[in-house]
């Protein structure tokens, strides 16, 4: 199974150990499920740790180089704009698709759960990302 995580779901599996995101990083980690990421996600969750989280740069480091040990890095080459209200949303979305991803697994209530799907990729919680088995 391919998948993006949103950068909320990166930042709870590593802020809430045992939480429904972390128990998808879980999936990643044994193999269960491939994990596709951009150089923007990446950006964004060390931005994210740094600033809002105000993680050192040892504690940023060391959590970034855990996720990029886990993921394939892909390269969007489409450019999008599906999401009118928060175009950092079309990123992760044509991260999804570059990566040609089974699922998009988020926690955006606002702007990408309810598009429910964008080409082949469903768009799903982690909740019911971890109920497909």
């Amino acid at each position: 199974m391919r998948v993006v995580l949103d950068t909320n779901v990166l930042l709870s599996a590593l802020a809430f150990p045992g939480s429904q995101p972390d128990q998808v990083l879980q999936r990643v980690r044994r193999g269960e499920v491939e994990l596709f990421l951009s150089p923007f996600i990446l950006a964004e969750l060390e931005r994210i740790l740094r600033d809002k989280f105000r993680f050192t740069k040892r504690q940023t480091d060391e959590r970034m180089n855990v996720i990029r040990r886990l993921a394939t890095l892909v390269e969007p080459t489409e450019r999008i704009a599906l999401v009118t209200a928060k175009d950092d949303d079309n990123r992760i979305l044509e991260c999804a698709l570059a990566a040609r991803a089974d699922y998009l697994v988020t926690g955006d209530k606002e702007h990408l759960l309810p598009l429910w799907s964008i080409g082949t990729t469903r768009i799903v919680t982690p909740a019911a990302l971890l109920e497909l088995g």
